[in-house]
């Protein structure tokens, strides 16, 4: 049987003996090793090779998930595998149970075309810089959004351009001679085609998305597929996503139809319909489409990225893509397989009861604030007290930093962050930014290694 040792401090011992204990029968025998020091999360590999002597009787040997510092060094170092758990000890058991069905999230069968929508009134270099954040946001294929009685005359050399860099490009216009122009720049795709236009496929190469003659037309998209069948030429069809409250429930029933009509027929979904016309946060609307998506088996999505609260829709609607293409493979529900879509809310935001928070702050014998979010409340504790209200300036006369701007700062801003926490159901982690999942970028920086020498919990050596 494996064994498994647990460095820690010594505030976090006891909590971590009682969830190791709660896993019993484990498939694992442990032991924990508090190396010296009073917070865990202050611990660094560097600190761990000063303190801790070679051998160490074990399998592998788990630390504190904000350990600072190379694991792979140890590893070689002590000759067996140092890896980081979770950073909360409650998260331990979905932490072993995740790392025994780790989730593949690099698969995806959805494309994303990322639109444009105003690419005549930028030059060529403007569209291209546009296309590349795009494509680090995760779009596969840039759509080069035409704007009826307007002109783009730099159309065809912004697909070269855009083809220079090695993106894949499609045109999107109601006018078919800027589809011909398009195509025949080197446009990889055409938006859109419908029955009576496909005779521009004899003047370019392009794939062509295929949508109804008029909204609803279903016959129509029908023919336009047939026929383009039987030109034996690649397409994708579109039965268009109508918005919210004008038809969507009634479109995502034509899409079941096509698909039941056409079982092997590439489809596209135009997703930015909903998003950027309903002012809801985009994730979760994401998540939905793409888990239909998945369940219909299309082939890519249109979405669009203009109103300031979709800003964030074509890296929520990659998150989504990986997810639901796992839930579908595995055959499971897409829960447990990445938090990346939990956004606003967090599936346990409180790991600590606020009588597990009291008897730690009992143990503290340093006038150092812990500021810790439990369903009570925002805790701030010290040698001197423990304190909890949900206003953190109804906490501000007890902590009496008057005289030390800087502390007073620092814990100013962590109060902050513990109440949003609070108030929306978020993990808050002392000197850790918020999680906002895939919403925003991921701040990798250290709030120790930022504040002022002293205004924030002592650092051990």
């Amino acid at each position: 049987m494996e064994h498994i040792v647990f460095f820690t401090g010594r505030l976090a011992q006891p909590g971590l003996e009682r969830v190791l204990r709660s896993l019993e029968p484990a498939p694992f025998t442990w032991e924990i090793r508090e190396v010296g020091l009073q917070v865990a999360a202050l611990m660094t590999a560097d600190m761990i090779r000063r303190r801790v002597s070679a051998p160490i009787a074990a399998d592998r040997v788990i630390v504190p998930g904000r350990c600072r510092g190379d694991l792979a060094a140890l590893s070689a170092h002590y000759g067996m595998p140092f890896e980081r758990g979770p950073e909360e000890l409650k998260d331990l058991p979905a932490y072993f149970n995740r790392t025994a069905r780790p989730v593949d999230l690099s698969k995806y069968d959805i494309a994303i075309f990322a639109e444009i929508v105003d690419a005549p009134r930028l030059d060529v270099e403007a569209i291209c810089r546009r296309a590349e954040q795009l494509k680090a946001d995760g779009a596969d294929v840039i759509d080069l959004g035409c704007l009826p009685s307007t002109a783009f005359p730099h159309l065809a050399d912004a697909v070269r351009a855009l083809k220079e860099r090695g993106l894949r490009v499609s045109v999107d216009s109601m006018d078919a001679k800027e589809l011909v122009r398009g195509g025949r720049a080197g446009a990889d795709y055409l938006l859109s085609l419908s029955s009576e236009t496909t005779w521009i496929l004899n003047e370019v190469e392009s794939t062509p998305i295929l949508v109804p003659r008029e909204p609803g037309d279903e016959p129509s998209l029908f023919a336009a597929i047939e026929a383009v069948s039987a030109m034996g030429r690649p397409f994708l069809a579109d039965p268009i996503l109508d918005p919210i409250p004008f038809g969507l429930l009634k479109s995502l029933v034509r899409y079941q139809r096509v698909r039941d009509a056409f079982p092997d027929a590439p489809i596209m979904m135009g997703v930015g319909n909903v998003t950027e016309l309903t002012e809801a946060d985009t994730c979760g609307i994401n998540a939905v489409l793409l888990g239909m998506g998945a369940e219909l088996g299309i082939s890519a999505i249109l979405t669009t990225q203009v109103s300031q609260h979709a800003r964030r829709a074509i890296r929520e609607a990659d998150v989504a893509r990986r997810v639901m293409y796992a839930a579908r493979e595995q055959r499971t529900l897409p829960k447990g397989i990445s938090d990346a879509l939990m956004t606003v809310h967090a599936k346990r935001p409180f790991p600590d009861t606020p009588e597990e928070v009291a008897e730690t702050a009992r143990a503290i014998r340093d006038p150092n604030f812990r500021v810790q979010v439990s369903s009570a409340g925002v805790h701030v504790y010290n040698r001197d007290g423990h304190h909890v209200a949900a206003d953190p300036f109804a906490l501000w006369p007890r902590l009496k930093l008057e005289g030390d701007g800087a502390h007073a700062f620092y814990m100013g801003v962590e109060l902050a962050r513990a109440e949003v926490a609070w108030r929306l159901g978020k993990r808050y982690a002392q000197d850790q930014s918020l999680d906002w999942g895939c919403a925003a970028e991921r701040d990798t920086e250290n709030l120790l290694e930022q504040c002022a020498p002293g205004t924030t919990m002592r650092k051990e050596a």
